[in-house]
């Protein structure tokens, strides 16, 4: 999906990446907030699609081919109709915001991350989000740039509201689950602030971001699911209270990857935020990239408390009884830290190879 040229083969391709996340997310068919995530899930997906498909239908009438690059070489000609191509890029901006959990098409995510298996949601926020991204910039950023007017604005808006929205709600939850959700939500923002700036280097900051993001994620999530155990018993921030005191070792990881979450240096999402909003000051969205680092300044806040929560709280009923990590668990967690690591220290080590990439991409 990722590499496709065509747009049927992306829309085949986002279809079999969804049709797999509902039944995944609603696996536990004795669950009902499993019933509700999938449920829930597969209506609102279904309905985003319709607007994808509809948008595909627009602009293959509009310049006669699904082929990105036919259609950007149609979009330049003289005589070609830019209003209808808008009105398709709008309709295939809802689809694939949906796909990202992007604002105001967001509504969805906090409540099918919540009752997803952790291990499924560790999933669906990282390798389908991260192919839907990779997908949206393929297009806009190919397919629609002689129309680039019409649809900046649109992008512009969606990821200040998409920051907004995610951050300021994260401050008021109490499941770990839901303020990672909500956490998810913010960072689509900050990507989506990449998309904005709409130049080489947002691109390569995009692809550096979800790299670095999928690491960071793929280990907080993993901690959850270690944490919280068979039926997902303890998802309360609360319930981390004393972890650092208990298992020192998974509380220093899963604070690695809260540092990253907020963009500390030294880590990969220091330098995926510093990228993005670069970027977004290179195209002169220079209000864009300053409310973004405000964002960020406030999701510090919820991601500090958890760490607050784990070394200043005395351990509980959850803590006390946690098990040391399986293999599995142990692993993902080791390798996921690392990585974040070398990508904050060493950072060109992906970025280099992100920006002879974001050449054939444009």
């Amino acid at each position: 999906m990722a590499t496709a040229n065509e747009l049927i083969m992306i829309f085949i391709g986002l279809e079999i990446s969804s049709i797999a996340t509902y039944i995944l997310a609603g696996y536990l068919r004795d669950d009902k907030r499993n019933n509700e995530s999938a449920l829930k899930y597969f209506l609102l997906g279904s309905f985003a699609t319709a607007f994808l498909l509809y948008g595909i239908a627009w602009i293959y009438g509009t310049t006669g081919s699904t082929n990105l690059a036919v259609i950007r070489t149609a979009l330049l000609s003289p005589g070609s109709d830019r209003i209808l191509a808008g009105t398709a890029a709008a309709l295939m901006f809802v689809g694939f915001a949906f796909k990202v959990s992007a604002a105001p098409f967001q509504i969805w995510a906090p409540d099918v991350y919540q009752g997803a298996p952790a291990p499924v949601t560790m999933f669906m926020s990282t390798g389908p989000k991260a192919a839907a991204f990779a997908v949206f910039l393929r297009v806009f950023m190919t397919a629609f740039v002689p129309i680039i007017n019409r649809w900046d604005q649109f992008v512009w808006w969606s990821a200040l509201l998409t920051m907004i929205v995610g951050n300021f709600a994260a401050l008021l939850q109490t499941n770990i689950k839901r303020l990672l959700a909500y956490s998810a939500i913010a960072h689509a923002g900050y990507i989506m602030v990449a998309l904005a700036a709409h130049n080489q280097v947002g691109i390569a900051a995009a692809m550096f971001y979800l790299a670095a993001y999928a690491l960071m994620n793929v280990g907080a999530w993993a901690v959850v699911t270690q944490f919280s155990r068979q039926g997902e018993k303890f998802v309360n921030i609360e319930d981390l209270a004393g972890l650092g005191w208990k298992q020192p070792v998974t509380a220093g990881l899963f604070a690695i990857f809260l540092l990253s979450l907020i963009g500390v240096p030294l880590t990969g999402g220091f330098f995926g935020k510093f990228y993005i909003f670069k970027a977004a000051l290179d195209a002169n969205l220079v209000w864009l990239a300053v409310l973004g680092m405000l964002n960020s300044a406030v999701a510090a806040y919820y991601y500090l408390r958890i760490l607050v929560v784990m070394y200043m709280n005395e351990p509980g009923e959850a803590t006390l009884g946690v098990q040391p990590a399986g293999a599995g668990i142990e692993a993902t967690l080791w390798v996921t830290a690392v990585g974040t690591l070398v990508l904050g220290i060493f950072p060109g080590v992906l970025l280099n190879f992100a920006t002879s990439s974001s050449v054939l991409i444009k």
